[in-house]
């Protein structure tokens, strides 16, 4: 198989699947942009197999066959995310078993699991999406790794805390409440308030969560010390991006119980090109205003 074939069709998959993320790996050199196109596309495929419409056990069917692929990764495979990612094993020490986290992840929402408290919540988040923080940190390459793999984590779990605001009128419609149980309780919010028109409870949940999430941002977004100025352009492209999408929701809580909250194209390409330009402290601010 010629090797750019399975390049183009991950970077594909991005482009057309992962705006946010693309703005990001776009900053980065091509052999590090190539292996982050085939993380993304399997993780794609990963969240795919849990969110299609086919029959349930078709879907746990699904997940077990991508996760039993995952000991076939080749430059040489006929599938081309397959062998994507062996071209990229081939030049970065991938751990290609945090696809094996992320599919835990996607099985307990298959398994319908409700979140009773915020660490609970945080085992969730690690699998689906410190996970891809930890291969990501594996293609930026740090001097400090020690230091650095933590931070990677945490930064993977403030956008998937992101992630589920965002999309918490989408996820109740799915049948699936992220929120933790406890802090409903604290609000005295109820599972189905977090859909319809926004009370005043609801909204003060909402705006809690998001601090939640901007202090977990505070303590990843470290983690750009730690890289090289390319790929500390990428990851905080990548973070700021979500910063600013997070800030959306923070002033405007109500906003998510009725529509899909987005950052407009051209701040993402503001936050992009900046993020070039700074570095260290100074790119943390750049990624949204987060003091580093």
């Amino acid at each position: 198989m010629n090797a750019v074939r399975p390049i183009e069709f991950c970077e594909q998959v991005t482009r057309s699947r992962a705006r946010n993320f693309w703005y990001g790996i776009r900053l980065l050199p091509p052999p590090k942009r190539h292996a982050l196109a085939a993380v993304y596309a399997m993780s794609r495929r990963i969240d795919d197999a849990g969110d299609d419409d086919l029959p349930l056990e078709d879907r746990w069917a699904r997940l077990s066959e991508i996760d039993a692929s995952l000991v076939r990764v080749h430059p040489a495979s006929d599938d081309p995310v397959l062998a994507a990612l062996g071209i990229a094993a081939s030049r970065f020490p991938l751990p290609l078993g945090a696809f094996s986290d992320l599919v835990s992840g996607v099985r307990m929402d298959l398994e319908g699991t409700t979140y009773a408290t915020f660490d609970d919540l945080v085992v969730y988040c690690r699998r689906v999406a410190g996970s891809v923080g930890r291969l990501s940190l594996a293609v930026f390459g740090s001097d400090r790794m020690p230091e650095a793999e933590p931070l990677a984590d945490d930064l993977g779990v403030a956008m998937q805390l992101t992630n589920i605001l965002r999309d918490v009128r989408e996820d109740l419609e799915r049948g699936r409440v992220y929120v933790p149980g406890e802090d409903l309780d604290r609000f005295g919010v109820a599972p189905s308030a977090l859909s319809g028109p926004p009370r005043p409870a609801t909204v003060s949940l909402l705006r809690d969560q998001a601090e939640r999430a901007l202090a977990w941002f505070r303590r990843g977004l470290r983690l750009l010390d730690h890289l090289d100025r390319r790929s500390a352009a990428c990851a905080g492209a990548m973070a700021g991006i979500y910063v600013r999408l997070l800030r959306r929701i923070e002033s405007g809580p109500g906003e998510v119980l009725a529509r899909r909250v987005s950052v407009p194209a051209w701040e993402k390409a503001w936050v992009a090109g900046l993020s070039l330009t700074r570095s260290g402290p100074a790119l943390a601010r750049v990624a949204g205003g987060v003091p580093a």
